[in-house]
């Protein structure tokens, strides 16, 4: 657990002009902690690769550590949850996304790396069919109380988290705002169900308005946070092609449902199947095969490394891969074990929850 001095820091940080995530981790990793950037000398930092003049000029700004101070009160009136992402309670699959923020901030009681996590978009505008499949597709997932996320917005996003609590299923909602409000205002009537159920998240201050370019930002939330993005209707272009653009850059499972050629919520999603960027999805059969999901019964928790660890043939390949080579990025260990890229990524996410191999900085992995 992070002092609230460095969370101060950490929140300055990410106040800080021109500092986005990437650079704020890559400082913090550097230094050992946000309060180490914040108070080391600038030409210290400026021989950090990739660290220039430009990115550090609103460093050190007594301004954001002034704001950080006052957004630390907010959260702590308002009860809201932290995770700071040099700790045990942040999500470990959006550990390994480059982009994810260095704070999250959490409102409710959902686990964030429970063991089955997906994520559901499509079209604002659902159809009488696309609101039928969702709703009958999380109908037929309950049993295996799958957490859904989504982004809490009209159209297919919040028939799903519908479909969820009444299915008694946790759903976590990813806004592009502040915790001290809710867009749309229509939704409203559905918060307290989904802080009961499940939990709202952000990396949005509440001084933040739920401008557009918010909303893009947030899709890397909902990809980032799942084992899977999965897309019900979609025009040719919109967000939810975002969030699964974004999920194939994660290296994660996107499903698609597919529709009649020539409909206009339908294109979307013929298009990521036709290009082979999603995998067609027309029942739950299809999710619980191709996931696992039927095989997996551990909790996904990090487990310390234990002095024998019981590895399946695929990780043990990869295990011993990086015992030999070192440190290696995704596409060179697919290329080394002649494994497809896509089965790559979540096979390192099991050998690091068996504490085994570690990501580090630049995509990189290694053996532990």
């Amino acid at each position: 657990m992070y002092s609230e001095e460095e969370l101060v820091y950490a929140l300055a940080l990410q106040k800080t002009a021109k500092i986005g995530d990437v650079i704020a981790k890559r400082l913090i990793r550097h230094c050992g902690s946000a309060e180490a950037v914040w108070k080391e000398k600038k030409e210290n930092l400026l021989k950090i690769d990739g660290i220039g003049t430009f990115i550090l000029a609103d460093l050190q700004n007594s301004k954001n550590i002034k704001a950080a101070e006052n957004e630390l009160k907010f959260i702590q009136k308002a009860q809201i949850d932290v995770h700071y992402f040099l700790e045990e309670t942040y999500p470990v699959r959006l550990q390994h996304c480059v982009d994810s923020p260095i704070v999250l901030f959490q409102r409710g009681t959902a686990n964030l790396n429970a063991p089955k996590m997906i994520s559901i978009v499509g079209t604002r505008k659902a159809t009488k069919y696309g609101t039928q499949f969702c709703e009958e597709l999380i109908d037929s997932l309950s049993p295996l109380q799958p957490t859904i996320v989504s982004g809490f917005a009209y159209g297919i996003d919040i028939v799903a988290q519908r479909a969820a609590i009444k299915n008694n299923i946790p759903t976590i909602g990813c806004l592009a705002h502040g915790l001290n409000q809710i867009y749309p205002k229509a939704h409203e009537r559905y918060m307290k169900s989904v802080e009961e159920n499940g939990a709202f998240v952000t990396d949005f201050w509440s001084t933040s308005n739920p401008d557009r370019e918010n909303f893009l930002k947030r899709n890397r939330l909902i990809a980032g946070m799942s084992q899977a993005t999965i897309v019900i209707e979609s025009a040719e272009k919109g967000g939810s092609l975002v969030t699964a653009h974004i999920a194939n850059s994660y290296h994660r499972d996107v499903f698609a449902v597919p529709g009649r050629v020539g409909d206009s919520q339908s294109i979307g999603c013929n298009n990521l199947i036709k290009q082979q960027r999603a995998h067609i999805l027309t029942s739950a059969a299809d999710i619980v095969y191709l996931l696992g999901w039927e095989l997996d019964t551990e909790p996904f928790q990090p487990v310390q490394k234990q002095l024998f660890v019981d590895l399946s043939p695929e990780e043990a390949i990869i295990h011993s891969c990086l015992q030999e080579k070192g440190q290696m990025v995704l596409d060179s260990i697919a290329l080394e074990c002649k494994f497809p890229i896509h089965k790559i990524a979540p096979i390192l996410l099991q050998l690091e929850m068996k504490g085994v191999v570690k990501p580090l900085p630049g995509k990189l992995f290694e053996a532990v």
